[in-house]
Formats: structure tokens, sequence, C-alpha cells
């Protein structure tokens, strides 16, 4: 019995000697970056990356028989029928990081690799010294390598044009000696047959338009057969695109300037035959390339009238039919149907309709070129401010690239010679329908309501269809406060009518507009919103195969719908959703899958409010309700799944646990790939509970309450209060270690000592501050009648809304002994007509509408700005405040910051402000989120552990030091 005892007391000592986290850990702490599941569902791909550091592609197969590592591997796409893998390989962080040093050039910087893997085995051949490449994006053998280099000479070359590569002369080893493991990937061990000649040699016509000299403009472009080995080199390439398919290669190949006879123009090579042949030349400029869905057009856009350096220039439309000798010009300025004073666009996209029958493109008004007479030191520099803009000045500065390059929507079908154009200036934004199968397009415009958004923060929309025959409009609705949803197939315009909460449905063909959700008996709004405005609904989850139902979520469960309201709303997810207090969401694995298909199973997202568990439910064709496929204490990402297989891969946390990967074949269980930071064991961890109490209101309110590992009930801690509004839901989300970009990393202290508490803030309309100190401060109350609080050992932390409610907090208590407040609104009266930089927006519907909850305008009820701003009372404040405000701020005003440290300054208060340079409303970047960190340690540890003040603190650090010392030392 002794003996056990002395082991688990032993136990014990050695759990208590675990280290507490430091700042160092930092840069080593992982995450999992992009994730990806082949579409058979064989192959698992993620990458693993620390904060700073070389990080890692892990390839697995989804069986666990092969795995293989590529350091600094990243952006991998896995393709030509799951067989390969092309990714690239980032330089080593620490070459990368003396070059910064040395402050070497962009061009001299050191560059990524290229590399491509055979499923499977360890082979894989690589890059240097390349721009980009691109493969088909359905599966297919090819891949298309563009160097960053001009064209070798002719000499160690082929004669046939295939580049002398020991690189592909050894992978075509490995290939024809793993043609057993191509074929079976790991699994069955059954011969599959091929499914395209894989023997067969990838030769290529000879184009005699081809430059074949060496010229400073285009470089060489690689094409590689991923099943063959075999390589092609074109030279002087300038751009580069596949087809959807594969089946087609268009290289823009640039002019040859030893050869005066040469022109820029575009090669069309067809992969099957290897035949290449010229369609377009002569011209200046060409742009917006784009295939039809079949790989059968081609679109793009060309400049060819005027010199290099001229001010205005003019584009063409044309457009190329697979089989035809040359592309043919479809449109330019000239074109009927292209509204006078305007052009060609470059700056939009162009885009075939699924069928191939319509080709939809931009145009632009021709705006004046730049008078290059004016002399710049000579011309006044102004903004005109007029009050009947439809946008305020800052946020048309904003917004000045995107109105320079704004086009309007037009269409030419198939054989017109005539343009529809389709928007316009009064009617800006246009959505096809029907992936441009439609007869009409969607569009609409918010320019009535844009004004008044300065206040309401909502946008006022009006829709019509507009005809592709003959560009005539049909108002769909006006004055609609919020967006539009076209179905799949263009039958109903959907939307949510924020007055009177319920969904509407204009069906397109009869132009008859039904409400389609007043037979559901529950609210489908969000009943628990407390901004004093109309509350949000909670959205709509995908429509089922021609457009016969749309799926419309309840606060819980989710509704199928008959958009003509012949059949009553039917709850599919069964009430379960409601019974068990549990939010049910149907996933969209496809989104290439515009719609439900009527017999699919559905796959549901799953969370309980209450215990606050994760999972996955599961409805069956035919089901009455869902099943339930998994719940517990943890949070899981959106699942990933493969496109033909019942295959998943998902992340999965909780406090204990990093989001690793896990693989599963049913959602129910789970297989853990990954395994992200095994350190974690070394140091003293954190717990987490959700802990409820009454506020001062008599309400009960939730918390998370993040305690040592080794707690100790005997001994007394010191409490940090973080809050923002309400964070409860996340009881099982993991806490990284990291650099603050703004709050206190709640790992760290929690590892060093502390305990910290997350009180959830509920709020009711005009008392914001009060609405803080009801649901703060009752906590704070509450957590210091427990025997392991140390009462007199509290302090508060928040950014942004949280820094505003801690700088309110101070001056309506003193039972904090220190305060951190970052980018915190003093004064509601200045900040009220103030300006988001970041967005240009005016800052009065916030006050109003939104996170302020004010409901009121300044001149209606001055008394509730003044009485919610502690700049009023900047008099009370006794508690140590150590305040970060940044002079980038593009959300709340620097000199907010400004206007409350000057104040308490004056008073005679102990307060401090951080001004990071350059930086905005939170911290980007990494060392100055380290020097954030090391404060926040610093200041904490001195006013609730008694630890030694830093110079920073005692005697601040001077301009003329700036740069020399940072005052992170202790005297």
């Amino acid at each position: 019995m002794l003996l056990f005892a002395g082991l688990f007391a032993l136990a014990n000592c050695v759990s208590a000697q675990k280290k507490p986290l430091d700042h160092s850990v930092y840069d080593g702490w992982q995450s999992i970056g992009e994730r990806k599941i082949s579409p058979d569902g064989k192959w698992v791909v993620y990458t693993v990356n620390p904060q700073e550091g070389d990080g890692k592609l892990v390839v697995q197969s989804a069986n666990g028989v092969y795995a293989k590592t590529i350091d600094r591997g990243y952006n991998a796409t896995i393709v030509a029928d799951n067989k390969f893998l092309v990714f690239r390989v980032k330089p080593f962080f620490k070459d990368t990081r003396e070059a910064r040093i040395k402050k070497k050039s962009p061009a001299d910087m050191p560059k990524d690799t290229l590399g491509v893997l055979l499923l499977g085995t360890d082979s894989i051949i690589r890059y240097t010294k390349f721009k980009t490449f691109r493969t088909p994006e359905k599966n297919s053998a090819w891949l298309a390598v563009h160097l960053d280099k001009a064209p070798a000479d002719t000499a160690g070359r082929k004669r046939n044009g295939t580049a002398a590569n020991p690189a592909v002369d050894s992978l075509k080893k490995v290939i024809d000696s793993l043609t057993l493991i191509i074929n079976t990937q790991a699994e069955s061990g059954k011969k599959k047959k091929r499914n395209r000649d894989e023997d067969a040699l990838f030769s290529f016509a000879t184009d005699s338009t081809l430059p074949n000299k060496r010229i400073e403009e285009g470089t060489e472009l690689l094409l590689r057969n991923l099943f063959t080995g075999e390589e092609k080199k074109f030279p002087f390439i300038n751009e580069f695109l596949f087809d959807e398919k594969g089946t087609v290669l268009v290289m823009e190949v640039t002019p040859n300037k030893k050869d005066s006879t040469s022109q820029l123009h575009i090669n069309w090579l067809d992969l099957a035959s290897g035949q290449a042949k010229t369609i377009f030349s002569k011209a200046n400029d060409i742009k917006s390339y784009a295939f039809d869905k079949a790989g059968n057009q081609l679109g793009f856009i060309v400049e060819k009238d005027s010199s290099a350096k001229a001010l205005q220039k003019f584009y063409h439309l044309y457009h190329y039919t697979k089989g035809t000798d040359s592309a043919v010009l479809r449109a330019n300025r000239f074109t009927t149907g292209i509204p006078s004073g305007f052009t060609i666009s470059e700056n939009a996209n162009i885009n075939f309709s699924e069928n191939g029958r319509s080709m939809f493109f931009g145009t632009t008004p021709i705006r004046a070129p730049k008078d290059t007479t004016l002399v710049d030191f000579e011309t006044a520099r102004l903004d005109v401010w007029h009050y009947a803009d439809d946008y305020l000045q800052p946020q048309q500065l904003k917004q000045m690239n995107t109105e320079l390059n704004r086009s309007y929507m037009a269409v030419l079908s198939k054989d017109a010679s005539t343009v529809l154009q389709l928007g316009s200036p009064e009617l800006e934004n246009v959505m096809l329908v029907d992936e441009g199968n439609a007869p009409f397009v969607l569009a609409s415009t918010n320019k009535e309501g844009r004004i008044a958004a300065q206040w309401t923060g909502r946008s006022i929309s009006k829709a019509y269809l507009v005809s592709l025959k003959d560009g005539s409009k049909q108002l769909v609705k006006d004055k609609h406060k919020g967006f539009f949803q076209v179905s799949p197939k263009g039958k109903f315009v959907v939307w949510y009518n924020l007055p009177d909460r319920q969904y509407y449905a204009y069906e397109t063909a009869t132009g008859t507009t039904r409400n389609i959700s007043s037979k559901i008996s529950f609210p489908l709004y969000d009943t628990e919103d407390d901004h004093p405005d109309d509350p949000p609904s909670f959205g709509l989850d995908g429509w089922f195969e021609e457009d016969a139902a749309v799926l419309i979520n309840d606060m819980y469960d989710v509704w199928k719908v008959d958009p003509t309201g012949k059949t009553a709303p039917v709850a599919i997810t069964g009430g379960v959703g409601r019974k068990n207090k549990t939010i049910l969401r149907v996933v969209n694995f496809n989104r290439e899958e515009r719609f439900i298909k009527n017999n699919a199973s559905l796959i549901l997202e799953a969370f309980n409010r209450t215990t606050k568990y994760g999972g996955f439910y599961k409805l069956s064709p035919n089901s009455k309700a869902p099943e339930e496929l998994v719940m517990g204490p943890y949070s899981f990402s959106t699942p990933l799944k493969a496109d033909s297989a019942e295959q998943y891969i998902v992340s999965r946390m909780n406090i204990k646990e990093s989001p690793d990967v896990f693989s599963s074949t049913n959602l129910a269980s789970f297989t853990k790939l990954s395994d992200l930071n095994p350190q974690q064991q070394d140091y003293n961890w954190l717990t987490v509970e959700l802990v409820k109490w009454k506020m001062f209101d008599g309400k009960t309110a939730e918390g998370l309450l993040y305690k040592p590992e080794d707690f100790d009930p005997k001994k007394k801690y010191p409490v940090i209060f973080y809050f923002y509004e309400k964070n409860a839901d996340g009881l099982y989300t993991y806490k990284t270690p990291a650099p603050s970009a703004s709050t206190v990393n709640i790992a760290y202290f929690v590892s060093n000592g502390y305990i910290v508490f997350d009180p959830n803030i509920y709020y009711k309309t005009g008392q914001p501050g009060e609405d803080a100190y009801n649901s703060v401060v009752s906590a704070a109350q509450y957590l210091a009648t427990m025997p392991w609080v140390d009462a007199k050992k509290m302090a508060i932390q928040g950014q942004s809304w949280g820094g505003y409610q801690v700088a309110y907090l101070v001056t309506r208590t003193n039972m904090f002994a220190a305060a951190g407040a970052g980018a915190p609104v003093a004064n509601m009266t200045s900040a009220y007509g103030g300006i988001r930089w970041g967005t240009g927006l005016n800052r009065q519907f916030q006050y109003e509408r939104t996170q302020s909850r004010i409901g009121a305008t300044l001149w209606e009820r001055p008394d509730l700005y003044i009485k919610n701003s502690p700049l009023f009372t900047a008099n009370k404040v006794n508690t140590p405040l150590l305040i970060m405000h940044n002079d980038e701020d593009g959300a709340v005003p620097w000199y907010q910051g400004i206007e409350y440290f000057t104040a308490l300054r004056r008073l005679g208060k102990k307060v401090w402000m951080l001004q990071y340079n350059g930086e905005d409303h939170n911290l980007v970047e990494r060392r100055n989120r380290k020097d954030l960190s090391v404060r926040l340690g610093q200041f904490f540890d001195h006013y609730l552990k008694g630890k030694p003040a830093p110079v920073w603190m005692t005697k601040g650090v001077p301009a003329v030091d700036k740069g020399k010392t940072w005052g992170l030392e202790i005297e």
C-alpha cells in the first residue's frame, strides 16, 4: 500500500514539474494548413506548418499503408486520375531570412521548387526556376510548367523538340518498373484497365510560326505527359491555359525582337493529336482568355492599334471555334449594341454559358486620357465632399480602383452580330442564371439606398430579370434590405424579408411572388439577437433538383419548402434538433453540384447548445428523422468528402487536443492521421469548464473558466478576465500558444499560473457599458467567492469592442488590480461621426444599429452617448491601464486611444499606450506580436504577481532611444 502511495505521489510530482509555456515556444507550435482528399478517396494530403520555420507536406493513403513527408511542400494538387501529386516546395526558412537580412531584390530571393510525386512511391521529380504551373481542372495527364528562363539554345536538345532531361529519363524508368503499383494503388491488388494509351509516344507537329530564337519577353513552357513522362518545351511563352478537361492547351507566344517578322500570336494545341496551329496574330496585348465548358470555343480580348505609350487603348473581343482556321472579331466599340461612349472592358472576365450558346463579357465607359500638359506642383489637390454623393469621399477613394475598373455585363449569342448590353451604371450587378443557360440574367442595384447606408448599415436593393433576347427588364423586388438568391435552374428568385421575418419566392415564369415560409411554426430568425435592428435569418441550406424545393433553417432544424406553395413545409430533420437543443445544418460537399439530388443521403453538422458538443447526423432517403453519427466533447471542422467514395477527412479538437486530421468512412468513427504538437505534453497545459452564475439583473450567464493542468484548489490564483461578446459556445476550441495580435494568449497565461475567465456579455439597447458591468463584474464577484481565487489580484483585458468595455469598466469599479484595453473607443460622441479608414465607411450605423447598440442618433439621445463614453468619467479611474492603439488603425480611429490616454495622463493616473508603427487594428507583423506578448506578460506579472516592472513601465522609452532600446529589461 505504501508502495502505491509513493508511486502516486511521484506521479503527481512529475506532473507538477511540467514546464510553463514561455515566449520561445510559439515558433514551433504547429497547425494544419491545406487539406485535400483525392476524388477516389484513396489519398489524403495536408500540410503541417509551424508558426515560423519550415513546414511539411504529408501524403497518406486513407487505408494507412502508405505515408510520405515532403519537407517544405505546399500548394498540392492531386491530378491524373488520382495517380500524381503536383506541389510546390518553399526554400529553407533560414535562406529566405538571410536573403531578407541582405536586402536582396525580389529577383534574387530564394525561389520555390516544383515537385511531381507518383503516388504510392518515393519517386519525385523537381523543376527549379519556374514562374507557375497549371493542370487541367478535371483529371488529366497534363502538367504545364512555365519556366523562369529564356529558351535554351537548340544545342543539347533532341531534334523532335523534347528536352534531354536526366530527371525525366530517370523517372520514366521508375514508371516503367512501377506499372503494377500505378494500377493497384496499394488497395485491392486487382488490375484496373487503363483508360488511356500510356505506352503511346507523345509527339507534336512542328508549327512553322513558333519562334525558335532567344528573346527577352517570353520564357519556356514545359508540357509534360504525367503518364508517359514525355516532355515538350515551347519557347517564348507569355501566357497559357488548359481547357477544363485537358484536351486543349492555348499558348500566347511573344515576338522575337531579333526577328522583325515575328509577332505576338496565339497557338492552339490539340493535346490528343499533338497538332498545333496559330489561331490569331498581330496584337500589342491579349487578355482575358476563357474556354467554354466543352473546350471547343475560346474567347479573348485584343489591343492591336495603339502604341506602347498611348494614353487610351481600345480592346476588341475575339472568338475562336475548334476546327476553324482562325479567331474572328466579334465586337469592339463600334459594334451595334455597344452603348455610345463605351468600349470593350480589359478588366472583365469572359464567360461562356454552360451550353456554349452565349458569350458574356464586359463593357466600360471610355474615360478621358490624362492631361499630360498639367504640372503636378501647380495643380490643387483636394477632395470635394458633396451632400448628394451616394458614397462619402473616403469610401469613394477606397473604392476608386474598383470603380475605374468597373465593367458592365454584355452578351453575344453564338451567331449574333449585335451585342446585347445587360448591365449599366444604373444596374451594375449582373448574375448569370443556370450557368448562363437561362433566357435571362438577374440584375440588381443598391444605388437608391447608398446614402441611408451611412446610418442603417444595410444595402437597399432592387432586382430585375433582364431578357437575353431583347434586354427588356422585369421587376422582381424593390426596396429590399438584403440580397437575392436565384434557384439553380432559374425558376425562382428567393429572399428573406427583414421587416416581417419571412421568405419570399418570385416565380420567373409567371411573375408571381409568394410567402413560402408562413406555415413554418418556428421563428426563422435569431430570437436571441440583441442589436437594435431587424434580426437576421438562419439562412438557406440548398435546393433540390429542378428547383422542386428549397431548404430553410430555423434555429435548430431544416425545413423542406415548396417554392410554389402547393405543398406544406416539412421539417426534414423531424424536430430532432429542437428536441435535443442541437443545431443541425446540411453539409454541401461538392460546390460544383448546384442542387441536392432527390434520393441523396444528407450529412448534417451538429452543435448542441447545452453541452457545446459537436458532431454529425445522417439523413437517409425517405427517413422521417436523421440518425446521430457522433456527438462528443469536440469541435469539428466541416468535413471534406471524396467525389466518388464514402471517404472523409475532418479536423477534430478540444482544449487538450490540437485540431489534427482524421479520416473516416462514415463520420461515426475516426482514424487519426496527423500528430500535431507532441511537445505539448512537456508543458503545464490548461483545462476548461463551462460556468454559470447569476448576474446583477437576476439572469443566468455562461462563461468559460480556464485553469492550469496542475491546478491546486488549496492555492490562491490571480485571475484575468478576457471578453468580447459571447464565446461560451467555444468550450471545445483548442487554444494555441501564439504571439498576441491584440489579446492575452490564454494558453500562455494559464500555463504560467493564472486563471482566465471569459464571460458572455448580454446586452440591452442603449446601455452597452452597463451591460458589460452587469456581466463582467458579476462574474468577478462570483469568482471572488472561490477559495482558490485571489480576489485582490484580478485584472481585465479586451481588444476593440472588448477594449471599449475594459475602458468603461475601470470608470465603474476599482476591484481590478490592472486592465488592458486594445483599440478602445473612449468618446462615443467624437467616434460617432468618424470614418472606418479601412473601408471608408462612416461609423454612425455601428452606434445606432449594430455593435454599440445605442439605438438612437447622437442628437436624439446625447445622454446615452455621454453616459456610455468612459472619457467623461475618466476622473473615476484608479486602475493601472495599458492601452494599445496603432497609428494605422482602420477600424477604431487612433485618436480614440489618444483622447483617453491624454485625459488619464492629465489626471495623474497610471496609464501607458503602445503604438505600433504602421500597424492596423490588430497586429500583423510577427515581430510586433512577439513584442506585445512580452509586454502583456510583464504588465500583468507586475500587478498580479508582484514581479518587478520593466523599464518601459517605470521610465518609458524616449524617442531619442527608439530603435536602440525597447525597455523590456528589468532594472
